[in-house]
């Protein structure tokens, strides 16, 4: 490959990755802002919990169909269609004046990530190949970890600066810039597979199931698992999951190839990005309560708490990357599930009052540090095994499992710390911290035995591994 081709690329990762960081900001950059968006705009608390609701559930229902369509239509136009779609709905968030404009522009920035993230991450492995698809990986698992700590530092910097609109309107400027660019970087046509039909019946089942376990786990993290509607919930999610499968292995040109998910890295990697998704945004939650209720930091200075888990998170994936290269995946998970477990021990002796540094950071830093690599072995070891074809799709499962970890992760540390989260002793911050280094030790030792060993092979063509 000449040299020419070789910055081209990079380029394209760069843009790209500016793209995912947006998406990935969104999911955490309007929680800082909420009091203030509560109290301009009048929304009650169930007006607030759908500001954040409304985004989650379409952007994790709809990823399946996201990655389907860019790996049947073209990624290019999946992508851009996606882009375009999420810049507008991010201008919109900022101009609404009204609880129900606002919700309906969230669940708009929802459908247009859902179509952006899978089409990006497919870009990204069908461009790169080898060991330069580890590295590019590499980069795009620090996105998905920093682009969540991000959220709070910024959420933080434009509610006590120009305003809470701020935290929506920064996403235009960089969705023109990319929209413009990026064309001239990736050619566009179709992906190549299939007759480009849509399994309609496979789309609707899908985005239900998806949809209702992570509305399931949002209310979970409110009313309890008990609590509600949640059970019901959870019980029809997973109904429509069998479902789903009873219908994919009847239609000839199935959403997702059911064979795709008998293969042992997909899983392992889905796996992998699930436990490792909940693990970070609960660390994000519990940390931003603490500092926030317990330590009463406002949300400038709790964002910055965040900025040097950022840069850990992406040093661990820089770190992850080198070990995933020359060892594989099975060492990276395990170093980076161990010290998620190590961090998490010491932030469960959090005290009552204190130094927000000492008190949290060096845990905070550890799991950040760990979880970096964890991120960088879920995303090589499920791309890395499956053909140009399967891009979209897989990409697709592991853009949809970061949102169902993610939301599990928060609705599981909400029920164990609910107690001090409702203003009651700091005992519950210890306890939901301690429940989360036993999670994380387990997935030390779960990834370990289901991780493929060795390093990901350097084709790029399909790979059946089992």
């Amino acid at each position: 490959m000449s040299q020419t081709a070789v910055r081209t690329n990079w380029w394209v990762l760069v843009l790209l990755s500016l793209a995912q960081f947006m998406v990935i900001l969104d999911v955490t950059v309007v929680n800082v802002a909420l009091p203030v968006i509560a109290t301009e705009l009048d929304l009650d608390r169930a007006a607030l919990t759908w500001v954040v609701t409304a985004y989650t559930l379409c952007f994790g229902g709809l990823m399946l169909l996201g990655g389907r369509l860019a790996d049947t239509i073209s990624r290019r136009g999946v992508f851009l269609t996606g882009l375009a779609v999420f810049t507008v709905a991010s201008l919109a968030s900022g101009l609404a004046g009204s609880a129900t404009a606002l919700v309906v522009a969230r669940a708009a920035q929802g459908v247009g990530a859902a179509m952006l993230s899978p089409a990006a991450m497919s870009i990204v492995t069908t461009t790169f190949h080898g060991s330069d698809r580890n590295r590019a990986l590499g980069v795009w698992a620090a996105i998905a970890g920093a682009g969540a700590a991000a959220g709070v530092l910024l959420g933080g910097l434009f509610t006590a600066g120009p305003g809470w609109e701020w935290v929506f309107f920064i996403n235009v400027p960089v969705g023109v810039l990319v929209a413009v660019l990026l064309p001239r970087l990736v050619p566009s046509g179709r992906s190549g597979r299939s007759s480009g039909k849509i399994d309609v019946p496979g789309a609707l089942i899908a985005v239900s199931a998806v949809g209702a376990l992570i509305y399931a786990l949002v209310r979970a993290g409110d009313t309890g698992w008990g609590g509600g509607s949640t059970p019901y919930l959870l019980a029809a999610g997973l109904v429509l999951l069998v479902v789903f499968v009873v219908v994919e292995r009847r239609v000839a040109e199935p959403l997702v190839r059911l064979e795709l998910l008998t293969r042992r890295p997909v899983v392992a990697g889905n796996l992998v990005m699930l436990a490792a998704s909940g693990l970070l945004l609960a660390n994000f939650f519990l940390n931003s309560q603490y500092l926030q209720h317990v330590l009463r930091l406002d949300a400038l200075e709790t964002g910055l708490i965040f900025l040097p888990v950022a840069l850990v998170i992406g040093l661990g994936t820089h770190l992850g990357v080198r070990v995933v290269n020359r060892f594989g995946g099975r060492p990276a998970v395990a170093i980076g599930f161990g010290l998620a477990a190590v961090g998490a021990v010491l932030l469960a002796q959090v005290p009552a009052s204190g130094n927000a540094v000492l008190a949290v950071l060096p845990g905070f830093l550890i799991s950040g540090l760990g979880l970096g690599a964890t991120f960088v072995t879920a995303t090589t070891t499920a791309m890395a095994h499956v053909g140009q074809h399967d891009a979209g799709t897989t990409s697709g499962l592991i853009n949809t499992g970061h949102e169902l970890g993610a939301t599990l992760g928060i609705a599981f540390v909400s029920t164990v710390a609910a107690l001090s989260l409702q203003g009651g002793p700091v005992g519950g911050f210890g306890a939901a911290f301690t429940a989360m280094a036993i999670v994380a030790a387990v997935s030390a030792v779960g990834a370990t035995l289901l991780v493929p060993a060795g390093r990901p092979p350097a084709t790029d063509g399909p790979v059946f591994a089992h």
